[in-house]
């Protein structure tokens, strides 16, 4: 087995991927009035269709759960509207995209919440982070816990973000479990403390992301849906002590619910892959369907993962920003642009729409 094996169709669920390249989430922070996705997150995303799959920006599924400034949401007609030109514009290049649905939970700041009210949490624990809001990056804001009666209403922005971003023109969705936001907030005990049916427990803490995975699966079918976990990331100040036994539980029961991926931050998000001990193919054993693997990886990597079947597919996020045609780069071998960190978060077509392909740079 070659290379090449990664850049030949892979079938999910009911869609024909054109390579196994996954373009991972990346937030950017370009959501113009009402965080709405404009004529540049179209271009944008355009820009990098050739990925076998591309999964957007997290997106809020509310107000509330918005952490960060000019993020995009999928609560709103305009939103919709917005993200059906981006859908739009991929699909004419032959791409494919899923929406990732994100609530923040307490990694939020107050300047960002309805009414200026704290961000919400499973317990009234700050995150040891930062957020990016009034052009500058900043502590978060101090939580308070969720109420038991509100987690319903959690659960159906959840179900709502999915149905709009089906109406939006998106393949399918994946529900944010990862990196330290509200659904890994209450699956992991360093920062879930309650006493309730939502903490506790093993199946008390993988109860919120389970319920939600369900409603998304209830509204738009499994095999429009993934999830995306990260069972060791200290990402945003988590932190678990029993995290095999944890996703192990969480992984089983989405193989039950016969989702169409399940995407998994292999070690620390962007950092270290051995961070902490943990059996990765136990975990991958304990589901059926497609596994996309994330963190880290280059061509011989993914080529061993993918012979060893470790994984089927494989994300690559930060060399999407500057190399629009990565998948092409990645086949031929040739070098890739370096990202300029100054225009990650915020602005608007430089560092976004302007980095140029191969070709483009070759006419240059």
């Amino acid at each position: 087995m070659t290379s090449k094996t990664l850049f030949e169709p892979y079938v999910l669920g009911s869609l024909t991927l054109s390579n196994r390249i996954v373009m991972a989430p990346l937030t950017r922070n370009r959501a113009g009035v009402g965080f709405v996705p404009g004529d540049l997150a179209a271009q944008y995303y355009a820009q990098r269709a050739s990925a076998g799959l591309i999964i957007s920006e997290a997106t809020q599924v509310s107000e509330q759960g918005q952490g960060y400034q000019d993020t995009p949401g999928i609560y709103t007609q305009a939103q919709i509207d917005g993200w059906r030109r981006v859908t739009g514009a991929v699909h004419d290049k032959g791409g494919r995209i899923f929406l990732q649905l994100w609530h923040v939970g307490r990694v939020s700041h107050v300047d960002l919440q309805p009414g200026g009210q704290p961000p919400v949490a499973p317990s009234a624990i700050r995150a040891q982070t930062k957020t990016f809001v009034n052009n500058t990056f900043v502590d978060v804001s101090e939580p308070r816990a969720l109420e038991l009666g509100e987690i319903p209403g959690i659960i159906a922005d959840f179900r709502r973000g999915a149905a709009n971003a089906i109406a939006a023109g998106f393949d399918g969705v994946e529900v944010h479990g990862a990196n330290g936001y509200l659904l890994d907030q209450f699956a992991k005990d360093g920062v879930n403390t309650r006493t309730d049916a939502y903490g506790g427990s093993i199946e008390n803490r993988a109860r919120l992301m389970l319920e939600v995975t369900a409603a998304v699966v209830d509204e738009v079918g499994a095999s429009r849906t993934g999830v995306r976990i990260s069972p060791v990331s200290p990402a945003n100040g988590v932190s678990a002590t029993d995290p095999q036994a944890q996703f192990d539980y969480i992984v089983t029961k989405l193989d039950e619910l016969g989702i169409a991926y399940l995407h998994v931050v292999e070690g620390a998000t962007g950092g270290a892959r051995d961070v902490a001990p943990f059996d990765f193919k136990a975990l991958r054993d304990k589901f059926k369907n497609t596994y996309i693997a994330n963190n880290g990886y280059n061509v011989d990597l993914a080529t061993t993962r993918l012979r060893e079947g470790l994984a089927d597919l494989f994300a690559f996020g930060r060399p999407f920003i500057a190399n629009p045609d990565l998948v092409q780069r990645l086949k031929i071998g040739a070098p890739l642009a370096n990202l300029n960190p100054a225009t990650l978060y915020g602005g608007g077509s430089a560092g976004y729409t302007d980095y140029p392909t191969l070709a483009e740079a070759d006419r240059a």
